[in-house]
């Protein structure tokens, strides 16, 4: 159990670094390539997007570091059953401050981000 905790706060990290750092690659390492991205979309219904499409646009998207902004992120909670965790983290990618569920299952050996779902605030 400490070796997943320990590997699942490794993923944390290198996710943050990859918001941080707005890079597509590094969160690609993290990403299961079937999983999506699911919030409350702009109509206000639900929106899921695919994780191609959804590193699409982090490759277009402006780094926090290169803005100079200062690192704000944080595990919030960490839970962990057999093959499956949850993943409740905060980041900041200004102007936004994001609260994401990263559901996460341990695919042949190593643990992967399955689906992210996410809200923000200004």
């Amino acid at each position: 159990m400490d070796t997943d905790f320990r590997a699942l706060r490794t993923l944390a990290e290198t996710y943050f670094d990859a918001a941080y750092e707005m890079d597509a690659e590094k969160f690609a390492s993290i990403f299961h390539p079937s999983s999506s991205v699911t919030k409350v979309a702009d109509d206000g219904d639900v929106g899921v997007t695919p994780i191609a499409m959804w590193l699409a646009a982090v490759r277009n998207a402006k780094a926090p570091k290169l803005q100079g902004a200062e690192r704000d992120d944080e595990i919030l909670s960490l839970d962990v059953e057999r093959d499956l965790a949850l993943l409740k983290v905060r980041l900041r990618v200004p102007p936004r401050h994001f609260t994401d569920l990263l559901s996460c299952l341990k695919v042949n050996g190593t643990w992967k981000i399955v689906q992210k779902v996410m809200t923000s605030k200004t």
